[in-house]
């Protein structure tokens, strides 16, 4: 069996991309709606969890809940 670290790999093709890479890349998965994109979007926001403030977890989390209910 083949043990594959999605996480790593992911990490490694973001590497040192610059904020304009990141947008491109959020966008690029959002628009294009596949799944498989879904576990790289997942990284990015662990990536910005470790280092955000309380405030900021707060905010993003506040927004995720209120564009939820506009959802339903």
């Amino acid at each position: 069996m083949v043990n594959f670290n999605l996480r790593g790999a992911i990490l490694q093709n973001v590497s040192g991309s610059s904020q304009e890479d990141v947008e491109a890349t959020i966008v690029e998965a959002i628009q294009s709606g596949e799944e498989k994109m879904l576990p790289g979007l997942g990284v990015l926001m662990e990536i910005f969890w470790q280092s955000a403030s309380d405030e900021e977890k707060n905010s993003l989390t506040d927004r995720i809940a209120s564009g939820l209910k506009q959802d339903l």
